[in-house]
């Protein structure tokens, strides 16, 4: 009996805390409830605080973007017509020009007259007739791009068109290995003609390579790339034949691209006033070179290294035996001329203007000078482009 009642006073004692520290745990976790649902509360509330404020910005965000919609709209129009109107001034220009057509550098007659006079005036002053030749030379140089004009988009993103300076006749390369080249009657008759729909067509009996090739005096030069050889053909464009060709004195395996933004021209070929030029490059040179050319005979006359780097650049144009070499980037932006050479050494780079082309599409394939309007014929990125050019005189550089 007397170990019968500890016992049940323990036991008692054993249950009374139990009852205890079990209310304790209940009320611990009554109280951490209620806090994650005071914390649920708050993220609620913040919740649909921040849904309310996301609309508002959504609905401002859609608000502001229908007034540059607007603006833009309306700034397309500005453009439209300031584009128009660019356009009438520039058919007023021309018209004017029509009608009052600039003299050109020299009269023929008049330049022959004193010519002769010269040679009398210094054949009397006892002068040898050495350099004579350079009374003729042609004496100008660009001193700005003072329009363009784009007159349609056709064919490949790379070729060339040009214009035959004695004629009134255009010709369209359309791509960098084709052997058909296109004949318009004009410009107003390309630029009119869908497509090479009006054209005719001319088969050459061989591909050309590149954008290298040029017009002059009626016959057609291009550059036919072989398995050991680079050959310059001459192609009658009236009769239809080839009259002559010529390998060029740089091999195959010596040669390098001209412009490193277009592989695929391996020698360019130019014509302007003083005649028929080639541009090109060998794996001995980073820099381009020039050579004279013999239109009838295609021999070479005289080469020139111009020091004008082939790396970053598009294309060249040669204007009274001035070499202009255009430069760009990998990702194109805006052409430059960035290095001049002339072959009478009177003008060098630091000297000649410093000259922008109107931003545009891309990189220019081929830039085609023509002499009689002084204008540069220009294929960038399936564009067709004319670029009219300001002119000054080379010692007034």
């Amino acid at each position: 009996m007397t170990t019968v009642v500890p016992f049940l006073l323990s036991l008692a004692l054993v249950l009374t805390n139990g009852q205890y520290y079990y209310q304790g745990l209940m009320d611990y976790l009554e109280n951490r409830f209620l806090a994650i649902e005071d914390r649920m509360l708050i993220w609620h509330e913040q919740s649909n605080r921040y849904n309310t404020e996301l609309r508002d910005f959504k609905k401002q965000t859609a608000e502001f973007i229908k007034g540059i919609n607007q603006d833009h709209g309306t700034l397309r129009q500005d453009l439209e017509g300031t584009g128009v109107r660019v356009d009438r001034v520039e058919r007023e220009m021309d018209y004017i020009e029509t009608q009052n057509p600039a003299r050109p550098c020299v009269n023929q007659a008049d330049r022959m007259v004193d010519v002769d006079l010269e040679v009398k005036e210094r054949k009397k002053g006892g002068e040898e007739e050495d350099g004579y030749s350079r009374v003729l030379d042609c004496m100008d140089i660009i001193s700005s791009i003072r329009a363009m004009k784009i007159l349609k988009r056709m064919g490949s993103p790379k070729g060339i068109w040009t214009k035959d300076a004695r004629s009134s006749k255009v010709y369209i390369f359309n791509g960098t290995a084709e052997d058909t080249l296109y004949q318009f009657s004009s410009v107003l008759d390309f630029s009119a003609s869908p497509g090479v729909a009006n054209s005719r067509p001319i088969r050459l009996p061989s591909l050309w390579s590149g954008t290298g090739a040029a017009v002059y005096n009626g016959y057609a030069y291009y550059v036919m790339e072989g398995a050991d050889e680079l050959q310059v053909i001459k192609y009658d464009l009236a009769n239809g034949t080839v009259t002559d060709s010529a390998v060029f004195p740089v091999e195959v395996a010596d040669h390098r691209p001209v412009y490193s933004l277009n592989p695929e021209t391996a020698v360019d070929l130019a014509a302007d006033e003083e005649g028929l030029w080639a541009l090109y490059t060998t794996r001995e040179s980073e820099s381009i070179n020039l050579a004279k050319m013999d239109p009838d005979s295609l021999d070479i006359e005289q080469m020139w290294d111009t020091q004008c780097p082939r790396e970053n650049a598009e294309a060249a144009f040669v204007v009274c035996g001035t070499v202009y070499v255009v430069y760009n980037t990998r990702v194109p932006s805006r052409s430059r001329v960035q290095c001049v050479f002339d072959v009478n050494d009177m003008v060098t780079s630091e000297e000649a203007p410093l000259l922008y082309f109107p931003r545009r599409y891309g990189v220019h394939a081929s830039l085609k000078y023509n002499p009689q309007e002084k204008q540069i014929y220009a294929w960038d990125d399936g564009y067709q482009i004319l670029y009219k050019l300001s002119m000054k005189r080379k010692l007034m550089v």
